[in-house]
């Protein structure tokens, strides 16, 4: 099968990538209005960019309405932002907060989820998750108009909360313990639990 992407409809575009692009990566991402409201979303695009400096990125994409998502609104209005990583624990929760409600309503008081003040910027981050990445915005690249297009959030990582029962015994992150999930299509997940491991060719 050839997928020529240039006749494909945004939809079908959309669900071809997100069904081949896997596992995602999970970025559930607290922010603030300017009038002090706070927002959480989950996003699938999402990744590291580079360690100099420290900085990610995750996508949100316009509603099929072709409006700006609340998260990039925020953004927009308070340039800072959290991103909370999702275990396999948080995953109902995690998965309740991708509704559509009004803009304004907190995802964290619609759905019980609670919040712990952040150090070096103004939205919190999700008290439960494993860890967390308080983040400056760097840059927003828009990509596309109307339904479906993309605003490409960068950011730069100020600090990382993680837990210490994610750990091992050298300090170090441990997979098993961090228990992450990956998002497949439609409405699939992928645990991290079976994992296998490679030698890098250069060491």
């Amino acid at each position: 099968m050839l997928l020529d992407f240039n006749t494909l409809e945004p939809r079908q575009a959309y669900n071809w990538m997100v069904n081949l692009i896997t596992p995602r990566p999970i970025a559930w991402v607290s922010t603030i209005s300017a009038e002090g409201k706070t927002n959480l979303a989950p996003f699938s695009f999402f990744n590291g960019v580079t360690a100099n400096p420290p900085t990610l990125l995750f996508v949100p994409v316009n509603t099929r309405e072709g409006l700006k998502k609340d998260t990039v609104r925020n953004i927009e209005a308070t340039p800072e932002f959290v991103v909370n990583i999702v275990p396999h624990t948080l995953a109902a929760p995690m998965n309740a907060c991708a509704a559509l409600l009004p803009y304004g309503e907190s995802e964290f008081d619609a759905f019980g989820i609670t919040p712990v003040p952040s150090l070096r910027v103004r939205p919190p981050r999700v008290a439960a998750a494993p860890a967390a990445f308080e983040c400056a915005l760097h840059h927003i690249v828009n990509v596309g108009e109307g339904p479906l297009a993309a605003h490409i959030i960068i950011g730069r990582i100020l600090c990382a909360h993680v837990a210490d029962a994610v750990l091992d015994a050298r300090g170090h992150v441990d997979p098993a313990k961090l228990d992450t999930i990956g998002r497949l299509g439609g409405e699939d997940y992928a645990t991290t639990r079976e994992r296998f491991s490679l030698k890098r060719p250069d060491r």
